[in-house]
């Protein structure tokens, strides 16, 4: 079915255990986890809003209350800054309140990404969709899901990010295989979930953005368990993909895989140095810590 109507929804899963951070998210969410002054969650959320964006599905699981209540509003903290005439602190307050319609359904069992995108059908219904994954942080000119949906809006067919991936680490990744359509735009004639290396179709990997249809939903709900014991929705997309067609785009953009240690210092490292009250300082500081 080709679906006429836009992306207005993103499904944003924040069910994860985060065990690749830990002990940092044994009591914290790693989406509550800053980088620089912002927890990731909420550049996710400005990410979808910048892109159109009007409504956002969370699929959490008990312990991830933090996330909902980084959104819902505070009125002790807001009456002190009130008080203590902090009105740009406040106002920033306010604007996360005020930022989007967010709505939660629970994923009450860890059965993997697709499990977690089949838990968000009952407020989907016929419409498009955007998913985007918190552990992978984007820094672009364009939002990254931005990106996804203009080719959404233009070939109204699911559409996933890719990026380049050395063979080491493409065992980590969903990989396509690709036809080459036009600069930066493939055909995703299939898709294999973590290949070793030697079986990877190509070098592109599926980063956390995808655009997709309500069509998933009936593959999510018959294919078999895949790799880990976990509803794969690489291997749903894999089977989509023989039906029907699959597009990947190399998103233009820098890619932080911030649900790691390594990738979560880079990233705070680059928008620290980004930052328009840190940047100057930050940078000297670095400066000064190579040179010991």
């Amino acid at each position: 079915m080709r679906y006429k109507k836009t992306v207005k929804k993103a499904v944003i899963p924040v069910a994860g255990l985060g065990t690749r951070i830990l002990p940092a998210t044994k009591a914290v969410p790693k989406e509550m986890l800053p980088v620089v002054d912002k927890p990731l969650i909420q550049y996710i959320v400005e990410e979808a809003l910048a892109s159109g964006i009007k409504e956002i599905i969370l699929v959490t699981r008990q312990g991830k209350s933090a996330i909902e209540n980084h959104f819902d509003s505070d009125f002790e903290l807001e009456t002190i800054l009130e008080q203590r005439g902090k009105q740009e602190i406040l106002m920033m307050v306010k604007h996360i309140v005020r930022m989007i319609n967010i709505i939660s359904v629970r994923q009450k069992y860890p059965l993997g990404l697709g499990h977690a995108i089949l838990c968000a059908k009952p407020l989907i219904f016929e419409e498009p969709f955007a998913v985007l994954l918190p552990d992978d942080l984007v820094d672009s000119n364009t939002p990254c899901i931005g990106q996804l949906i203009k080719i959404f809006e233009e070939t109204k067919e699911p559409v996933v990010a890719v990026e380049r991936v050395s063979i080491e680490k493409i065992s980590r990744y969903g990989v396509i295989e690709p036809e080459y359509i036009k600069e930066r735009l493939y055909k995703a004639k299939g898709l294999i979930e973590k290949p070793l290396p030697e079986e990877a179709p190509s070098d592109l990997g599926v980063i956390g953005r995808y655009v997709l249809t309500p069509d998933i939903f009936p593959i999510l709900e018959h294919i078999p368990f895949g790799r880990g014991g976990e509803l794969q929705l690489t291997d749903a997309l894999h089977r989509y993909s023989q039906m029907n067609v699959v597009y990947a785009y190399e998103f233009e953009g820098k890619r932080y895989d911030a649900g790691e240690k390594l990738g979560y210092l880079i990233a705070n490292v680059a928008f620290g140095l980004k930052h328009p009250e840190l940047s100057e300082k930050f940078k000297k500081f670095l400066k000064e810590k190579i040179k010991e």
